[in-house]
């Protein structure tokens, strides 16, 4: 099974020419399942179901409540109209759906969410939940807040399931951060421990030229739930740099391929 978690960068910067380079690397990655943040919906048309219509997948699609912050900073006249949310892509069907709303004081309230879809896989149901933390450097209080929360909500639909869940995101935070940090004592295991320890990690990295004045970081991440993910082949990231001259996000996605193991069946 692929796992790929991405952050599409909404309707920012060259959205059109980016649309189409997103599409490229999905369609050269093949995935089984994708997880999505910042995923633009307007005037009928829904950048996930797009993708999901050309790479031949199911789709689910949950939207941002709270658009208007992300609405006024774009620039142009049809910003009013633009839906933001997350997504889920997959290879399977879709049987259900649900949806967190993050906890956020009034002033940071911008309708961030959990989408959690279950797949009807061959080896049972998997639990998939993509998430988009919030992003204000000061706020790790808040993002230790919205991942006590996400963790129950994970452990709600994971129940009877017939695959450990798997929790994708933007979490905004570090793997080594006080917000992330607690996932380990739920049970959850970041893949990129997987990965050759030699690879570029930063998924939030300079070299990117939609960024400026930044550091680089890991702050998208792949966890697997109890009992774990059994065997994992390979963890890198994707789209991380430029098609046919234009980079697809200011985030770099992330894959992870496994295989069947112990309490994995149908990976």
């Amino acid at each position: 099974m692929r796992i790929v978690t991405w952050n599409l960068w909404w309707r920012f910067g060259p959205w059109a020419e980016r649309q189409k380079a997103i599409l490229a690397v999905l369609r050269e990655l093949r995935p089984d399942v994708v997880g999505l943040q910042e995923v633009w919906e307007a005037d009928g048309e829904n950048l996930a179901g797009w993708l999901a219509g050309e790479l031949g997948l199911h789709w689910a699609w949950a939207a941002s409540e709270a658009p208007e912050r992300w609405q006024r900073r774009l620039l142009d006249s049809g910003a009013g109209t633009v839906g933001v949310g997350n997504a889920v892509l997959s290879r399977w069907p879709v049987t259900d759906r649900a949806v967190l709303k993050l906890p956020a004081p009034e002033d940071l309230d911008d309708g961030r969410l959990a989408l959690y879809a279950g797949l009807d896989t061959p080896g049972g149901r998997l639990p998939f939940v993509t998430v988009h933390l919030t992003s204000a450097p000061h706020a790790s209080a808040v993002r230790a807040e919205q991942v006590g929360a996400l963790a129950g909500f994970v452990a709600e639909h994971a129940r009877d399931a017939g695959h450990p869940p798997v929790l994708t995101g933007d979490f905004n935070a570090e793997p080594d951060s006080a917000e992330v940090r607690p996932l380990a004592a739920h049970g959850f295991r970041d893949l990129w421990e997987y990965a050759d320890p030699d690879a570029p990690a930063a998924t939030w990295d300079p070299a990117n030229p939609y960024i400026t004045g930044e550091e680089a970081a890991r702050v998208d991440h792949i966890h697997v739930g109890p009992p774990g993910p059994g065997t994992v082949r390979a963890v890198r990231r994707a789209g991380d740099g430029p098609v046919d001259g234009v980079w697809p996000s200011d985030h770099a996605a992330v894959v992870a391929d496994l295989s069947d193991g112990p309490g994995t069946p149908g990976w």
